[in-house]
């Protein structure tokens, strides 16, 4: 029987994970292979999808499986790798690469005329370092910058991958075709065993070369200039690095396709970066992302009827970026407007306290009521708006509202006393260490006197020699009345 009609051994496709539970198969036209899918495309009722997806013990879904751990190692592979490209900014690097290896998967395909991964993963990885290579030799030898010269790299190596794939259609390996196609739109359930061995190879000697060099690697991440300066083999480790990239590139064509396989490089890692502010603690956490991205994908796809997984999985970490992006707890934009807002309202109520405060001060009173109108005319605002301020100062217990008058409580009293300490003990410092008029240092006084800390102000103390009154002979609240 001719080779191209008859599959080696062991190397039948276990088809689109996405599909639904029992086998069948699905026939395709013009020629191409048939591929074996998990699950007939049949209608059945959601919960039981979902509760046949977690029964992994279910012989109905062995070709889940083996979807599931690829999911699984090449979704590590991107997350960890990728984490270095986000930092090294070199997102368009990720790109040409899975668009360059092309070529080299069609070289792979023809050395067998079947699907061969270690062929493939070879083919691929060489077609995709010589790519780069030819990224550098551009910058090197002309004007050319390295933007445009990855984007004429992405084109010209896609296109002769094209190329390749069909005139490979055209030729003697038509009938394996649907094999080589899955790397250019991405098809997890056409993963073998073979294909999840390489691809645990592959996670395992990246995580080694991570674990290994991860200091080297660091450096030329953040610092390429001070990595020679100390003596590292910089284009070295750039060569190992692409590498590996190379190879978890090629072992995520398979599942995610050329086309997104670099979002599943860079999403992942970005929404780490958004989490985390040290580099190892990114890594696990874009670890973390990519896995959950890959099985999220592999998850809502098998809910589906034959819907494609590689969208899926790309969509499963747009998503995880999007909550990282609106929730992260320092970089997100919701905690970022929760935390001005809490500021804004912190500035508010203190400059009511302490207006309060200077009113009770030029009377010579210690504590007492101050006049609703009185304190709108200290603070230049119309009654309405101060009457909704000192209801809010109310509800939290920091005043107490009578007849047509304010009064501070004892908290409120401490807040408002430690506010015009902040304020005066400013005031001072500039006049004395940075040489300011005395009628020039109350508004940067005004912005920064609710945001001194303790420490802060103990050292302004310290440094003042524990001062008594501000530039303007107003006392400034001691320690103990605060």
């Amino acid at each position: 029987m001719d080779r191209s009609t008859d599959p080696a051994p062991g190397r039948r496709r276990i088809g689109s994970a996405v599909a639904a539970v029992a086998a069948g198969v699905f026939l395709a036209s013009a020629g191409e292979a048939h591929a074996e899918r998990i699950g007939e495309l049949v209608q059945t009722d959601p919960w039981e999808q979902v509760g046949r997806f977690f029964d992994l013990s279910d012989e109905n879904t062995r070709g889940l499986r083996v979807a599931f751990a690829g999911a699984l190692f090449f979704g590590a592979a991107c997350g960890l790798l990728g984490s270095f490209i986000v930092v090294r900014r070199m997102a368009l690097v990720g790109d040409a690469i899975s668009h360059a290896v092309l070529p080299g998967v069609a070289l792979g395909f023809l050395w067998g005329t079947d699907k061969d991964p270690v062929a493939i993963l070879v083919g691929a990885t060489a077609v995709g370092l010589l790519g780069a290579l030819v990224v550098d030799w551009i910058q090197r030898t002309t004007r050319i910058k390295q933007d445009a010269a990855l984007g004429i790299v992405l084109a010209s190596f896609f296109a002769v991958g094209l190329c390749m794939i069909r005139m490979i259609q055209n030729g003697e390996g038509a009938a394996n075709i649907s094999g080589l196609k899955t790397y250019l739109f991405g098809d997890i359930g056409s993963l073998d065993r073979a294909d999840v061995a390489t691809m645990a190879v592959v996670v395992v000697a990246t995580v080694s070369l991570v674990a290994l060099l991860y200091r080297p690697l660091l450096a030329i991440s953040f610092d390429r200039g001070f990595a020679a300066s100390i003596g590292l083999p910089v284009r070295v480790l750039d060569g190992l690095f692409q590498h590996f990239l190379a190879f978890a590139i090629v072992v995520s064509l398979q599942a995610v396709g050329v086309v997104l396989v670099s979002a599943l490089l860079i999403t992942p890692a970005a929404a780490a970066y958004l989490l985390c502010d040290r580099m190892h603690k990114m890594l696990w956490v874009a670890v973390l992302i990519g896995m959950l991205s890959a099985l999220l994908g592999v998850f809502f796809s098998f809910l589906g009827n034959n819907l494609p997984t590689g969208p899926f999985m790309v969509l499963g970490a747009s998503a995880v970026f999007l909550l990282a992006y609106l929730f992260a707890p320092r970089h997100g934009r919701f905690t970022k407007w929760l935390r001005r807002r809490a500021r804004r309202r912190k500035v508010r109520d203190e400059n009511a306290m302490k207006a309060i405060y200077r009113i009770l001060e030029r009377e010579g009173r210690p504590e007492g009521g101050v006049g609703i109108a009185a304190l709108a005319a200290e603070r230049g605002m119309p009654e309405a708006a101060v009457l909704g301020e000192l209801h809010g100062l109310g509800r939290r217990r920091h005043v107490e509202l009578g007849d047509g008058e304010v009064s501070l409580t004892a908290e409120g009293l401490r807040r408002a006393r430690k506010v015009v300490r902040n304020h005066r003990l400013w005031e001072l410092y500039l006049t004395n260490e940075a040489d300011y008029a005395p009628d020039h240092v109350h508004d940067d006084a005004e912005k920064i006197e609710h945001f001194l800390t303790e420490l802060e102000v103990a050292e302004l103390e310290r440094q003042l020699d524990f001062p008594q009154t501000d530039p303007h002979g107003q006392p400034i609240p001691g320690l103990k009345s605060v």
